[in-house]
């Protein structure tokens, strides 16, 4: 690993072969965006492959955005962006047939006995170096004093890079708020279903915080999960989880605390992607519950989370792999949790058919703030009537039992299952 200038580093970006060479680079929150800005200014035309990139990213014709997971960063990028509706679990298949990388960017931590760590990003990171040191393409780090060294996957020696810059810079963490009462309601759901000893997959937004907050008195849990936060940190604080089983995970957002906590930390494994989304492997867990949410379910227990106003906002992301896995788990659940109602736009989460992408399906129960429609293994009738009754806004029930009926999913017929 060689240690560059800017200026050096551009001169090698610029010998680069290839007039359009994909670049992937990490994502989420660990874009290494000094040295993104060496790239766009060493090359006019380049392909850049991010998972859920935040901002700000290279704004130009030139520039062509790749992704399975669209984030803020990419998502008003109109045609220059290729999203590729793909599970989180394949995308590492990608990079040996369609989209071979020529550069990887990494924002790492600082040498430590040779070996750096690239800290709370991880996922398809491995498989991407794999793939550019094969091809003889070019490994970059930005080696960041920022980022903690987490253990696992993520740690690389030194000699599988090629070029180095020096790059510190903060790591993002989320504005927390308050919870509101919904999530909290929400939450209370969920917990029922999650008893002593059980294992967890979580994202981030209010009703997941809310949702572990909730489970402080419970002993022995389980962490197997893409991302974690700073509610995983709180439940080991509380004497929650189980002491005998690593924390998994693939990524981390949260305070300065969490990374605090990360750092260096033996209780922590971070895993490549094709460990943590391997559906085989999280239905080998007993007592899974994954907990995902959606922005629209339907009467046949569709939901969608990618689109919005027939506009891609995110993508696939895990949750397909992880309601696979959970729903063939021993006692396990796949939950889908929203708000009932959204307040903006006066209409129901809930509806008769998507009219957009099915991100996935075949859940074990869909909570909200209304209830708990338990639905794994019901008749489509049944179904229908169960996330009416249990799960939808009362504003909404009236119109959506005339859904059913034109649906074929009379949900006012009696129906034993």
């Amino acid at each position: 690993m060689r240690v560059l200038t800017e200026l050096q580093l551009q001169e090698a970006f610029a010998a680069v072969p290839g007039a359009e060479p994909r670049v992937v680079a990490s994502g989420n929150h660990a874009v290494p965006h000094l040295a993104l800005e060496v790239l766009d200014r060493a090359r006019e035309r380049y392909r850049l492959f991010m998972l859920a990139a935040q901002g700000p990213l290279p704004q130009r014709d030139g520039v062509i955005f790749e992704t399975p997971f669209v984030g803020p960063g990419m998502r008003d990028a109109g045609s220059r962006l290729d999203y590729l509706p793909m599970r989180l679990s394949l995308v590492p298949r990608l990079f040996d047939t369609l989209r071979p990388p020529e550069v990887l960017l990494l924002n790492t931590t600082l040498p430590r006995h040779g070996r750096v760590s690239m800290g709370v990003e991880v996922n398809i990171l491995p498989a991407a170096l794999e793939r550019v040191r094969a091809r003889g393409g070019l490994v970059v780090a930005q080696l960041n004093a920022a980022m903690p060294y987490t253990l696992g996957d993520g740690e690389i020696d030194c000699e599988l890079i090629d070029l180095a810059l020096e790059g510190p810079a903060l790591l993002p963490s989320p504005a927390r708020g308050s919870s509101d009462e919904q999530a909290e309601q929400i939450a209370e759901h969920i917990a029922v279903l999650v008893e002593d000893g059980a294992t967890l997959q979580l994202g981030i937004g209010q009703v997941p915080d809310a949702t572990l907050r909730t489970l402080g008195a419970r002993r022995r849990l389980g962490i197997f999960s893409e991302m974690i936060s700073d509610g995983v940190m709180e439940l080991e604080q509380q004497g929650a989880l189980d002491r005998g089983r690593p924390i998994v995970a693939s990524f981390l957002f949260g305070s300065p605390a969490l990374y605090e906590w990360a750092e260096n930390n033996p209780r922590l494994a971070m895993r490549r992607t094709e460990t943590t989304n391997d559906a085989s492997r999280i239905a080998a867990v007993a007592g899974m519950v994954s907990i995902n949410t959606a922005l629209q379910i339907d009467l046949r227990d569709q939901a969608g989370a990618s689109h919005v106003r027939g506009r891609v906002y995110s993508g696939f992301g895990g949750q397909p792999d992880f309601v696979a896995g959970a729903v063939r788990s021993s006692g396990g659940h796949a939950v889908i949790a929203l708000r009932s109602w959204h307040e903006r736009s006066e209409s129901s989460t809930i509806v008769g058919r998507l009219n957009g992408p099915v991100t996935s399906f075949q859940h074990s129960a869909v909570v909200t703030e209304q209830g708990t429609a338990h639905i794994f293994g019901r008749s489509e009738r049944a179904q229908a009537r169960l996330i009416i009754e249990q799960a939808a806004h009362p504003n909404a029930r009236e119109g959506l039992r005339a859904e059913a009926v034109a649906l074929g999913l009379d949900a006012r017929l009696p129906a034993r299952a």
